[in-house]
């Protein structure tokens, strides 16, 4: 469906509209950072944060997890002590899941324990079609975005599917292990085969309903 609102980059004002559902999400990010830590003082959430910064909180977890199992899981045992394989197919060879999988089943659990916020990994080289970039312009304009600017700033926009305005945020994925070179440049069904490490080789669409 496309979008019937102006699409927007970093180069754009900052979005000034704010939410109740933005300031809930921050609550309890903050609260599950804090939990089990000790004594700690009551952290006040302001009302209405901003969407810009509640999608850039978002990814920065989901990006340092995503980075965290690929570099420290998949690469160590697959590629550098070579203990195990990682596989598409991995419930039937006994193999690790591959980063863009695990990936895709935390966003399948998030989306059945909340609407407050969906997020995909999209890519215009997708192994798995599934993935492919551009469901909505925004996405389109916003995968763009991040590979044309090598992923030097995420994208922001908004849109309205159905009869909901969402704000959608884009954020480069880049490819942060060897591990995940070998695989797409090698991979039967991958439409690009020239990737080097630092690469974009997708993106991470963040998509918060604007109240």
């Amino acid at each position: 469906m496309k979008s019937n609102l102006p699409n927007r980059n970093t180069n754009a004002p900052a979005n000034k509209k704010q939410s109740r559902s933005a300031a809930f999400i921050i609550a309890v990010i903050l609260s599950t950072i804090t939990m089990g830590c000790g004594p700690t003082e009551q952290t006040s959430v302001p009302p209405g944060l901003a969407y810009e910064k509640v999608s850039d909180f978002l990814h920065t977890i989901l990006e340092n997890d995503r980075t965290v199992y690929t570099k420290n899981v998949v690469n160590r045992l697959v590629k550098q002590e070579k203990v195990i394989a990682a596989s598409e197919h991995w419930g039937d060879e006994k193999a690790l899941p591959l980063p863009a999988q695990m990936f895709r089943m935390g966003a399948e659990m998030t989306a059945e324990k909340t609407s407050e916020f969906s997020y995909s990994l999209q890519s215009l080289w997708p192994i798995n079609k599934a993935n492919a970039a551009g469901q909505t312009d925004v996405e389109k304009d916003g995968l763009k975005f991040v590979v044309d600017n090598k992923g030097k700033a995420p994208y922001y926009g908004e849109e309205t599917l159905g009869d909901k305005k969402y704000f959608v945020g884009v954020y480069a994925d880049v490819a942060v292990a060897p591990v995940c070179v070998d695989c797409h440049n090698g991979h039967k069904d991958s439409p690009k085969t020239d990737f080097s490490l630092g690469d974009v080789m997708g993106g991470v669409v963040i998509r918060i309903p604007m109240e």
